[in-house]
C-alpha cells in the first residue's frame, strides 16, 4: 500500500507541476506579455483562468479516477486475486498513454472551452475590452501547449510507473516465470524518439511565431496575411528539419536494439550465437560486449553440463553393465551400429548425438528387473518374462527423473519403444509401422543383431551372416524394411573393407 501511495503523490505532483508550468507559465506568460491589455482586463484574465482550472481540474479527476481504478483494487484489498494483479498491471502499462489522453481531452477541454466561453462572455459585457480574434488565437495556443505538457507528463508517468510495476510483479508471487510476464509495449521507440523531437522542434517556434504576429501587429499594424506568408516558410523549413533529425535519431537507436532483438530470439531458441561486428561507438558498444561476455559464460555452462550429462549416461550403462557381466559392452556396441544408420539416414549432427545416447540407454530399465531374472542361463517362464517386458517402461521412467527434463525428453520415445515391432506384436504399447518413434527403430535393428551375435553362457553368438539373414527374413514384419536394408548394406560394407586385397 506505501508503494501505491508514493505512486499517486508522485503523479499528482507531476501533474500539478506541469499543468501550472503549462496554464500560468507557458500561457498566462504568453498571454500577459504579448497582448497590451489594462489592469482591468488582466484581473478578469486571471479570474477566467483561475475558473477554467478549476473546471480542467475537475474535469480530469473524474477521467482519472476510472483510470487508476484497477490499479487501487489491487492494492485496496488485502486477498487480490492473480487475475486482478495482471489486469492492474496491464493497465499499468498503458498509463503514460493513458496520460497523455487525459491531457489532450478533459485537461485540454476542461480549460478551453470555459475559458473561450468566459472570455467571449466578458467581451460582450464590455468587461474585457480585447478583440474577439484573441479568443481563436488563444485556443490554437492552448492546443500547443497542452501537447508540450501532454508530452512532459508521458515521461514522467514512464519513470513514475517502475517502482509499481515491480511491487504489482512480486504480487504474481511466480517466481523466475515474473521474469517472462509480457507487457504491452507503450510506445514503439520509432514513434517515440519521431514525436518528441517534431514536437520541441515545432512547438516552440508556432507558439512564437504566434505570439510575435500578435504582437507585431499591434506594433506595426502588419496585416495578418504578410506575416503569415513570411511566418509558413519558416514552419515548413523546421518541421522538416525535425523530422529528418527524428528520423536520424531512430535509425541510430533502432538499428541496434534490433540487432539485439535478433540475438535474444535466438538465445530463447537456445542458439548462442556471438555479436561479430561490434561497429557502434556509443553505450551500445559497452551493451554487445556485455551480450557476449553473457554468451560466453552460457556457452562454458553448456558445455560443462554436456559433459556432466554425457558422463552420468555412460555411468548409468557403466552400471547395468556392472550388473550382467556377460552382456557388457552391449549398450555401446548398440549405441555404435545405432551411430552408423543414422549417418547413412543423413541425420544432423545434433540428432546423431541424440541417438547414440538413446541407444547407450535403451536397456537402462533392466536396472529394475530382479536378479533371478536378468541374470537367468535358461529358458524365462512367462512371469520371468513380463519382468524382462517391463524393462522399456522403467527406463523411461527412470530418465524422466533427470533434471532438466528437457535434456533427455527426446530420448525417451525410443528409450520405451525399442522392442515395438512393426506388425504391432512388440511391447509395451503395440504399435506397428511409422506409429513407432524412429529412434525406436533403429535401436530395434542395432539391439536385435548385436543380441544375436553376442556370447552368452548357455550359447555361443551367431555368425554375422546368419543374424542378418533373420533381419533379412524379419523384414516389415518385426523390423523396419529400410533400416535393415541400411544396416545390412553397411555390414556387407564393413565386411569387404576387412578382405585382404588379392
Amino acid at each position: 500500500m506505501k508503494t501505491y501511495k508514493q505512486f499517486i503523490r508522485q503523479l499528482i505532483t507531476n501533474y500539478i507541476i506541469g499543468s501550472l508550468l503549462a496554464v500560468f507559465g507557458v500561457g498566462g506568460t504568453l498571454m500577459f506579455s504579448t497582448i497590451d491589455i489594462t489592469a482591468n482586463d488582466q484581473f478578469y484574465l486571471l479570474l477566467i483562468m483561475i475558473l477554467s482550472v478549476l473546471c480542467m481540474f475537475i474535469c480530469e479527476a473524474i477521467t482519472f479516477y476510472y483510470h487508476i481504478k484497477p490499479i487501487r483494487a489491487v492494492f485496496n484489498t488485502e486477498y487480490v486475486k492473480e487475475e486482478e494483479v495482471r489486469k492492474g498491471l496491464k493497465q499499468l502499462y498503458q498509463f503514460p498513454k493513458l496520460t497523455v489522453k487525459r491531457i489532450m481531452l478533459p485537461h485540454f477541454l476542461g480549460l478551453s472551452i470555459p475559458a473561450t466561453t468566459l472570455a467571449a462572455i466578458f467581451i460582450i459585457m464590455e468587461k474585457l475590452h480585447v478583440p474577439m480574434m484573441y479568443i481563436f488565437y488563444s485556443t490554437i495556443a492552448a492546443i500547443f501547449v497542452a501537447i508540450l505538457h501532454a508530452l512532459t507528463e508521458f515521461y514522467l508517468t514512464l519513470r513514475a510507473i517502475q517502482p509499481i510495476s515491480l511491487a504489482m510483479k512480486d504480487m504474481l508471487r511466480l517466481g523466475e516465470n515474473s521474469l517472462f510476464f509480457e507487457n504491452d509495449m507503450v510506445v514503439p521507440i520509432q514513434k517515440k524518439f519521431q514525436s518528441t523531437v517534431l514536437i520541441i522542434g515545432v512547438l516552440p517556434v508556432l507558439l512564437f511565431l504566434l505570439a510575435a504576429q500578435i504582437k507585431w501587429s499591434q506594433i506595426t499594424g502588419m496585416e495578418m496575411q504578410v506575416y503569415w506568408q513570411w511566418a509558413g516558410l519558416i514552419i515548413v523549413f523546421t518541421v522538416i528539419y525535425s523530422i529528418l533529425v527524428s528520423r536520424f535519431m531512430t535509425r541510430d537507436i533502432e538499428s541496434p536494439l534490433r540487432q539485439l532483438q535478433e540475438l535474444m530470439e535466438n538465445v530463447k531458441n537456445e542458439n548462442y550465437n556471438f555479436i561479430k561486428s561490434n561497429v557502434y561507438t556509443d553505450e551500445f558498444s559497452k551493451v554487445f560486449i556485455g551480450f557476449n561476455h553473457m554468451v560466453n559464460a552460457i556457452n562454458e555452462r553448456e558445455s560443462t553440463n554436456k559433459k556432466l550429462l554425457e558422463s552420468f549416461m555412460i555411468s548409468l550403462s557403466a552400471t547395468l553393465d556392472a550388473r550382467d557381466p556377460y552382456t557388457s559392452g552391449h549398450s555401446s556396441r548398440v549405441a555404435k551400429f545405432s551411430l552408423e544408420i543414422g549417418h547413412v539416414l543423413g541425420l544432423e549432427k545434433d540428432d546423431l548425438e541424440l541417438l547414440y545416447q538413446t541407444a547407450l540407454l535403451h536397456d537402462i530399465g533392466k536396472i529394475g528387473v530382479p536378479d533371478y531374472v536378468l541374470l537367468k542361463e535358461g529358458k524365462l517362464t512367462e512371469e520371468e518374462f513380463a519382468h524382462i517386458k517391463a524393462h522399456p517402461v522403467i527406463g523411461e521412467h527412470i530418465l524422466k527423473q533427470v533434471q532438466p527434463a528437457s535434456k533427455v525428453a527426446r530420448m525417451l520415445p525410443g528409450i520405451r519403444h525399442h522392442h515395438e515391432r512393426m506388425d504391432g506384436k512388440g511391447y509395451p504399447d503395440g504399435l506397428k509401422d511409422q506409429e513407432i518413434p524412429l529412434y525406436g527403430r533403429i535401436i530395434a535393428v542395432a539391439d536385435s543383431f548385436d543380441a544375436m551375435t553376442s556370447d552368452r553362457p548357455y550359447r555361443k553368438g551367431m555368425v554375422e551372416e546368419k543374424a542378418l539373414n533373420i533381419l533379412l527374413a524379419g523384414k516389415d514384419t518385426q523390423w523396419d524394411s529400410a533400416i535393415v536394408d541400411l544396416f545390412i548394406s553397411i555390414r556387407k560394407s564393413k565386411q569387404n573393407e576387412k578382405r585382404p586385397a588379392l
